[in-house]
């Protein structure tokens, strides 16, 4: 993508569209974490991100049939396929895996720490530079995480689950780097379906034994495995995908720090989990840090 296309999306205003989008986006991915909690319940983790991605992309498939977008190049296709492989497949994976120990509200701490990611990410890839402000900020960030991450454990335990859902958050990151230029030739919706689609082929080889554990599956899991395929995934990465085609890679994956407070407040309410005292100052922590790395200059 060329600096002039860049520079155009950088400076679209924040309308009506983009503000739905972003506020979508965050209720549906704080509503992902206790409904995580409660679909492993009856699904192993793999099992759960193969149903709940195989859900969201029969409609994903159907729109790419229906509209026949422009057909990617093969640079184009690698990039899609990077996204279906890291922002679907082993991002489920780990985070899944990551949420068997740590509770929906800590996962969505945790896993926000994608935007300081994406800046470092910026730094090394775009040769971007960042003030002493910057990294302090980053510092207060990475601090608070690590007030969850212990906050979630037994004493000063770190729970193993915590970097699962880092690595998670880093997949994140690398997506978002890595598929910021296709918004400049396809539409947001085409690279939402086609990350759907290409996710679920990745996923394919555990859907069998999902089909398995569906068939005997409790009706909460199952409630739970459809609403994860619909909201969060087939809903939220195609609103996603609209805010981050029209807003800095930066600026968007900022907003996502506004995921942590209410899934949190899901977590209590769907499944009575407590914050604990020391997550809660790890969480205001780690906002405060972004929000010094973010502060305009």
């Amino acid at each position: 993508m060329s600096i002039g296309t860049a520079s155009s999306f950088e400076r679209r205003s924040f309308d009506g569209v983009t503000t739905t989008a972003v506020i979508i986006t965050i209720l549906a991915w704080a509503s992902a974490f206790p409904a995580i909690r409660a679909g492993l319940q009856a699904f192993g983790p793999i099992e759960l991100g193969a149903l709940r991605f195989a859900v969201a992309a029969v409609p994903a498939a159907f729109f790419l049939v229906v509209m026949r977008p422009a057909w990617p190049t093969p640079p184009d296709f690698l990039r899609l396929a990077i996204g279906g492989f890291l922002f679907v497949a082993l991002y489920t994976t780990l985070l899944n895996m990551g949420e068997m120990t740590v509770s929906a509200g800590a996962a969505s701490f945790i896993i926000n720490t994608n935007p300081i990611m994406t800046a470092g990410l910026a730094m090394l890839v775009l040769g971007e530079r960042f003030s002493v402000r910057a990294w302090a900020g980053t510092a207060l960030s990475f601090a608070g995480i690590g007030l969850i991450a212990l906050g979630e454990g037994q004493g000063m335990h770190l729970d193993t689950g915590a970097l699962l859902i880092l690595g998670a958050a880093l997949c994140t990151s690398v997506t978002t780097v890595v598929q910021k230029p296709l918004f400049a030739r396809h539409r947001p919706l085409t690279v939402s379906a086609w990350n759907m689609v290409l996710g679920t082929l990745f996923l394919a080889p555990w859907l069998p034994n999902a089909a398995s554990e569906f068939s005997i599956a409790s009706a909460s899991g199952i409630q739970a495995v459809i609403y994860l395929g619909l909201v969060p995934s087939l809903v939220a990465y195609g609103t996603w995908s609209v805010a981050l085609s029209q807003l800095p890679a930066s600026r968007a994956s900022n907003f996502m720090y506004c995921v942590p407070p209410v899934a949190t407040l899901l977590g209590f309410l769907w499944l009575g989990e407590v914050p604990t005292l020391l997550g809660a100052i790890g969480g205001a922590m780690a906002l405060v840090g972004v929000a010094v790395v973010n502060l305009r200059r």
